[in-house]
């Protein structure tokens, strides 16, 4: 396994990306990226015109405030 292939795996074990969410939420890609620029989950760009990483810990923490 190349340290490439391992870096990719631990961070999907720690993130989801916008894909997952909206699957889980249902939403499109557009509503996803507005609740990135919203703030209202704490999302890594890599890169500058890269793509989205939203931390699992958080972001289940956000989704469980508002089950609440």
């Amino acid at each position: 396994m190349s340290a490439t292939t391992e870096i990719t795996e631990k961070a999907e074990s720690l993130c989801y990306t916008v894909e997952d969410l909206m699957q889980m939420l249902d939403a499109s890609k557009n509503t996803i990226y507005k609740m990135i620029r919203e703030g209202q989950f704490p999302a890594i760009q890599l890169g500058r015109r890269g793509k989205y990483r939203i931390p699992k810990k958080s972001f289940d923490a956000w989704i469980n405030q508002q089950i609440q």
